[in-house]
């Protein structure tokens, strides 16, 4: 029986996927290794490589970055990294935006808050001590200036 050239490439293509679905862990694991040891081989290089695509792309660059803070994980990404750089400590930032998200009154004087792009007397604010870095409360922005 001969095979017709399509036939044969489609018995690769199947025989291919079979061996990935069996294999598929220890292909990334194999694939995550690798990655990992060139990066580590190279940083400087890709860190001048990088350097240089932005130079060349800043203005793609800036509208993928503008675009992807407009979404609900860029937002939640964002506001993360900033509670992150003003000292907030907190075992896990996914539930304490879940829950910092879904705080509707303040915690300290019972108003409802708001998500505004300028800050309000009602702004959502999370209060933590500046000391420890502990979370503390969800509070409207104006109870957290006479909180401090």
């Amino acid at each position: 029986m001969v095979l017709s050239e399509l036939e044969r490439k489609e018995r690769r293509r199947e025989s291919k996927q079979k061996y990935y679905n069996k294999n598929k862990e220890k292909i990334k694991e194999r694939t995550r290794e690798s990655r990992h040891k060139y990066y580590n081989e190279n940083k400087e290089k890709e860190a001048e490589r990088s350097k240089v695509y932005y130079e060349k792309n800043k203005e793609k660059v800036a509208q993928r970055q503008k675009a992807y803070y407009q979404t609900e994980q860029g937002l939640k990404s964002h506001r993360i990294a900033d509670w992150k750089r003003k000292g907030v400590i907190c075992e896990n930032f996914d539930d304490l935006y879940d829950y910092y998200i879904n705080c509707k009154d303040c915690e300290n004087c019972g108003i409802e808050l708001t998500i505004d792009r300028y800050t309000t007397a009602t702004t959502r604010c999370l209060d933590h001590c500046h000391e420890s870095g502990m979370f503390r409360d969800v509070l409207c922005h104006s109870c957290n200036t006479k909180r401090r």
